[in-house]
């Protein structure tokens, strides 16, 4: 927890308000326990804003979707408990300015969520030295606080060797599970003069976010929502079908295309609608497994420290080693999403072959649409851009050739942010920008023999992914000729 300005906390306030930003639940929620705890103390009801800006990059009717189904579980989770929730979907691009504020003007205390990436640490900025109460920001993001460590790790290798020296002490610290639960506060009779005429909360027609909702929206509509619901029931019931029938798979079948074996929480731990300590716990109890059973290993190696089966250690390696990396990445360095933020030794390879011929050179457009000679790209390309996700191994393999058949190495970073962003439910998250820079060398070293256009860049081809997996079906299905 950190204070993001130096105003004091007011006792004489009406409410405690807790601005939901990122972790967006009502369970396993470090920031919203702080918030009850702080209106405990003060002995205030508790305010909890939700907003939904119209106005940031991106936007879409396939992110708003997603986050409006986790306004309409939050607001019936919030039913019935003390706590008044303020649910505000933005009609217009800057109808919501001043709504923090006008909340804040009123409360003893804003309570916030530490998110390190997208435009979230931006808005914290901007808005925190105009309030005039303290604002706290709480970290519910990984198992590791973000400020746990004081540097940015190379490597996975080596971040997971300081997660085994240093995570254990960790494992005792929570957040509540059901903090909503038999919660006793005092509730606030209504909002403040004039907060409900100027910004409207979402009614039950906003939160059912039927398409004409959505086209009422001044937000991109050619991005459709995907199949999957957003929100926390959503969130757990996959959590559920994960661990009870996909995760003995995990460690063996995760890198097969064509096997449904990942757990597709991704988009739900960007949005916030479930948390990693929830998913943890319920693996750890699947597992019978308690800190105690942790190894002793401390050399950075993936297997046997966890002291859990092999299939759930291959589950958190990606869950909690390479997503958490990711988040130290951004938390530390501001640059995290600029090219110059690559290793010096990629980078320096990356210019030595930037003038070198490129057999293929595709400009965003094309690659937008799937038009290129590589059916398996395609393929990829094609999923993302129906389904908002890329099957995690091939993932990699798209940003591999975008680097390939872009004119610069820059304008295959701008492509690959993009598209992962414009279209991924998943994307804009410190994890994204982990996968899109391992394509350019971030947490990777040099390989060789040294390639055209890649360098010492690690090198991939659609060829030699089809002979180690099996992709036939994949590209049937995602052919997209099926979906023009």
């Amino acid at each position: 927890m950190r204070a993001a300005n130096d105003a004091p906390v007011n006792p004489d306030g009406r409410y405690v308000l807790y601005w939901m930003t990122a972790a967006r639940r009502t369970t396993w929620n470090f920031a919203l326990d702080r918030a009850v705890e702080r209106a405990r103390e003060l002995e205030r009801p508790l305010v909890v804003l939700e907003a939904l800006r119209c106005g940031y990059r991106w936007a879409s009717d396939r992110f708003h979707a997603f986050v409006v189904d986790g306004m309409a579980d939050n607001a019936a989770a919030f039913e019935g408990t003390p706590v008044r929730y303020v649910p505000y979907v933005e009609p217009e691009e800057g109808a919501g300015k001043g709504l923090l504020e006008a909340l804040a003007a009123d409360a003893c205390v804003v309570v916030g969520d530490d998110f390190p990436a997208f435009f979230l640490p931006r808005m914290v900025a901007a808005v925190a030295p105009r309030l005039k109460v303290r604002l706290e920001l709480v970290d519910s993001v990984g198992l590791l606080p973000m400020r746990a460590a004081d540097r940015v790790f190379p490597t996975a290798h080596s971040f997971r060797r300081f997660l085994q020296k240093n995570l254990a002490k960790h494992l005792d610290a929570f957040p509540r599970a059901e903090p909503l639960r038999r919660l006793e506060l005092p509730r606030l009779a209504r909002l403040p003069d004039g907060v409900s005429r100027r910004w409207p909360p979402a009614d039950a027609r906003t939160l059912a976010r039927g398409p004409e909702v959505l086209a009422e929206l001044p937000i991109d509509h050619a991005v459709a929502p995907v199949e999957a619901r957003g929100g926390s029931r959503a969130a757990a019931k996959l959590a559920k079908e994960f661990l009870e029938h996909r995760l003995e798979r995990y460690d063996e079948d995760r890198n097969r295309p064509q096997e449904e074996v990942t757990s597709g929480l991704s988009r739900y731990l960007h949005f916030g609608h479930v948390g990693v300590h929830g998913v943890f716990h319920a693996l750890a109890g699947r597992e019978g497994w308690s800190p105690g059973d942790l190894g002793e290993r401390t050399d950075g190696g993936r297997e046997g420290w966890w002291g859990m089966g092999a299939p759930a250690e291959a589950f958190l390696d990606e869950l909690v080693t390479w997503r958490e990396v990711g988040h130290n990445f951004c938390a530390l360095r501001d640059d995290f999403d600029q090219y110059e933020s690559l290793p010096d030794w990629a980078r320096a390879t990356l210019a030595e072959h930037e003038g070198d011929e490129r057999p293929h050179v595709y400009d965003l457009d094309r690659l937008e649409r799937a038009d290129t000679h590589d059916e398996l790209w395609n393929a990829a390309q094609t999923q993302l851009r129906t389904e908002g996700v890329i099957h995690n191994y091939l993932r990699m393999l798209w940003g591999k050739k975008i680097l390939q058949w872009s004119a610069t190495p820059r304008d295959a970073l701008a492509a690959m942010i993009e598209l992962n962003n414009k279209y991924a439910v998943d994307g804009r998250d410190p994890n994204s920008y982990s996968g899109i820079f391992w394509v350019l060398g971030r947490y990777d070293r040099a390989w060789g023999p040294e390639r055209p256009i890649f360098g010492k860049i690690r090198y991939m081809t659609s060829e030699n992914t089809a002979r180690k997996v099996p992709v036939k079906e994949y590209v049937q299905r995602y052919s997209p000729g099926l979906f023009t």
